[in-house]
């Protein structure tokens, strides 16, 4: 497998929006300061950078009509994209150092439930939101995504962008979990990876799931790429969600953070995660820029 030099994603911006005492709540989670208060955007990014990130992704992950509604996903969804990605390139612009911005596609009908994926509809959401974020962005990166028919779905719609896809898949990552990794729709990791990368994706990541579960899942990766014979890089970006029982309401509250995933402890898993064939590494929910600041210590 090629050999890369570390990249560093920012973390979680949802989480810390809320932090720093922007509008949040669900349905509408990170887009409600995109709607209301688009200033904690810029300075979320503007932090993350400040931290180390090499690479600030744009606040559209909840510009989806289950968060946003869908008549205001209608009438503005393509705009609240557009807004998102030019808050993302403004805040790069203004960076020290080269930073580039990647278009965030999330789930379309709800994260971590690959069941209500619904390939028909898929489209028409997709259309709007990669319409609204292309001016803007250096590539695209295709986020929490549970199953592979989720992700391809959003590599068709992509692809005639001519941008670089990335996608990134979350995790099975119950407490206790052992064994062969494994997407949330149950696929094996190394199938999916394989699929994804012949579908042109040029990055594999993993994120969303618990830091526990990421080595596993480079590792078959890692295997996969191989494999393949193509030049792809894999990532991680684990989150610092307390492990909860499933759900069917999606908004019964906003979950707990773990309190042992520090920056210092984060540190020392992405060490693992990059000695296992990692070169994308950063944050999801709950990872701010105090753990960003000390992955870019492996870089100094």
């Amino acid at each position: 497998m090629t050999a890369h030099k570390l990249s560093i994603l920012d973390g979680g911006m949802g989480r810390q929006l809320a932090r720093m005492g922007a509008p949040f709540r669900l349905p509408e989670w990170s887009a409600l300061a995109l709607i209301e208060a688009p200033d904690f955007v810029s300075q979320a990014h503007a932090a993350f950078i400040a931290a180390g990130a090499e690479i600030i992704t744009t606040n559209s992950y909840s510009i989806v009509p289950h968060q946003i509604g869908a008549a205001r996903f209608h009438t503005d969804g393509e705009h609240l994209a557009d807004f998102a990605g030019r808050l993302a390139r403004a805040a790069a612009a203004l960076a020290p150092n080269p930073v580039a911005v990647a278009g965030s596609l999330p789930p379309l009908f709800e994260s971590y439930r690959p069941d209500l994926f619904d390939a028909a509809c898929a489209p028409e959401i997709l259309a709007p939101l990669v319409a609204g974020l292309a001016p803007h962005v250096d590539f695209w990166l295709i986020e929490t995504q549970s199953s592979t028919d989720e992700a391809l779905a959003a590599i068709a719609a992509t692809a005639p962008t001519g941008r670089p896809i990335w996608v990134s898949y979350t995790l099975r990552d119950e407490a206790g979990r052992h064994g062969p990794a494994e997407l949330r729709s149950g696929e094996p990791v190394a199938a999916a990876v394989a699929l994804t990368l012949a579908r042109g994706a040029e990055a594999v990541l993993f994120n969303c799931s618990q830091p526990e579960v990421m080595q596993a899942a480079i590792e078959a990766a890692s295997g996969a790429v191989t494999a393949s014979g193509k030049p792809a890089r894999i990532g991680v970006y684990a989150n610092a969600f307390a492990p909860e029982p499933a759900s069917d309401d999606p908004y019964a509250g906003i979950s707990h953070m773990r309190e042992d995933v520090t920056p210092a402890r984060y540190l020392d898993w992405a060490r693992l995660w990059i000695r296992s064939g990692a070169s994308i590494v950063g944050g999801c929910c709950g990872i701010g820029p105090e753990h960003i600041a000390e992955i870019r210590k492996l870089k100094d």
